[in-house]
């Protein structure tokens, strides 16, 4: 996959642009459209005033701009994830999943949910190195980390980047343990690092699988590997004793929810040991854009997704509320709980993953220490 790589602070007029540029059409990518971030006080649009010559078409490509953090370890207090901390070493996926509920987080930078989350990324450079002198602080007190929390570690840009890799040897170093979501498949190049760490109860990851089809994959997440390849991921790490939960997630209302109980049998035939499931959330611009997708790739089916969507919600797109926000609330979302709690039973799956280590975290000496006599 191609990338162009810029690397400045100074963000030119065009990396904000609010609509699709002329001549540039969205090939493989979630978003057909660029609106304007909810901070922004004007909104552009583009438009053919007709003195314009043919325009030549072009796809759009990747760029990126580097941002050299002061820290790296995010903390959250949310009371309905397993987690207080986490990790994200790129802003912005180029996987383009047109449900990500991580794209209203582009509007902080002053680019668009839409388009520009999966076309304008942001690399944390030397991340690595702030990794270890966050660690190295006394003040810490050690507890998992979690990767994959808001963009996907593994998207395409890590190939060349190695910012995830870079992490993942530092908490190897310390052995510090951490969880990691992802669709990416290269992190079958990480096995190396992450076996030894499994070994000593340091790891476990989660695959997401929202679809078992490759087309409505190709439709939903165009720049994720095939549901097919990411088994086979799931087979690899289980090979390798990294311990594996599928994450079911999101699961569509009247799109992808019939496959549920299809999803965790091939997970678990693969290797995996635990499952999880997420209800779709539609936050704040997400909403827009993927009623957007829907008119688009299945207009026969949108007014019946929205519909379902409302009734977990409350009557709304979206339903923040701590409780309720993963699963939803009503009859249906009580029917998918049922269902997923058999699934799981058939296919001998656990709802927990393995519980990571904590009493093996220890700061390595640097160069020139005085080391302890005892």
């Amino acid at each position: 996959m191609s990338h162009e790589s810029r690397v400045s602070s100074d963000l030119s007029s065009d990396f904000f642009s609010d609509t699709l540029p002329l001549g540039l059409v969205p090939k493989a990518r979630g978003s057909t459209s660029n609106a304007t971030g909810r901070f922004e006080k004007l909104a552009r649009e583009t438009f053919i005033d007709g003195w314009d010559a043919e325009l030549e078409q072009s796809v759009m490509r990747t760029t990126t701009v580097d941002e050299r953090p002061r820290k790296i370890i995010t903390r959250n207090d949310s009371p309905d994830i397993p987690f207080d901390r986490s990790i994200n070493p790129y802003r912005g996926c180029e996987h383009g999943c047109s449900y990500c509920f991580a794209r209203p987080s582009h509007a902080y930078l002053g680019l668009s949910p839409g388009l520009d989350f999966e076309t304008r990324l942001t690399r944390k450079l030397g991340a690595a190195e702030v990794l270890r002198r966050e660690l190295a602080a006394k003040s810490y007190e050690v507890a998992p980390i979690a990767m994959g929390t808001n963009t996907d570690p593994y998207q395409p840009i890590e190939a060349r980047d190695r910012i995830m890799r870079s992490i993942l040897e530092v908490l190897s170093e310390h052995n510090h343990p951490v969880t990691i979501v992802t669709k990416g498949t290269l992190i079958e190049r990480d096995i190396d690092i992450l076996a030894p760490m499994a070994a000593k109860g340091l790891v476990h990851v989660g695959v997401s699988v929202t679809t078992l089809g490759s087309r409505l994959s190709r439709q939903l997440e165009p720049r994720a590997p095939v549901p097919a390849r990411r088994l086979k991921t799931i087979r690899a790490l289980s090979e390798a004793g990294i311990p594996v939960r599928v994450m079911v997630a999101p699961v569509i209302p009247a799109l992808t929810d019939h496959e549920l109980e299809a999803i965790l049998a091939a997970a678990a035939t693969h290797g995996a040991k635990a499952a999880a499931y997420i209800m779709l959330r539609l936050p704040l611009e997400v909403a827009p854009l993927f009623e957007e997708w829907l008119d688009t790739h299945v207009p026969d089916r949108a007014a019946r997704v929205m519909n379902r969507v409302r009734e977990l919600r409350g009557g709304k797109a979206n339903d923040s509320t701590f409780g309720k926000r993963m699963r939803g609330e009503g009859e249906w979302a009580e029917l998918m709980s049922k269902r997923f709690e058999i699934a799981l039973s058939r296919a001998g799956l656990t709802r927990q993953g393995t519980k990571l280590r904590t009493d093996l975290f220890a700061v390595p000496p640097k160069p020139g220490d005085q080391l302890s006599l005892f």
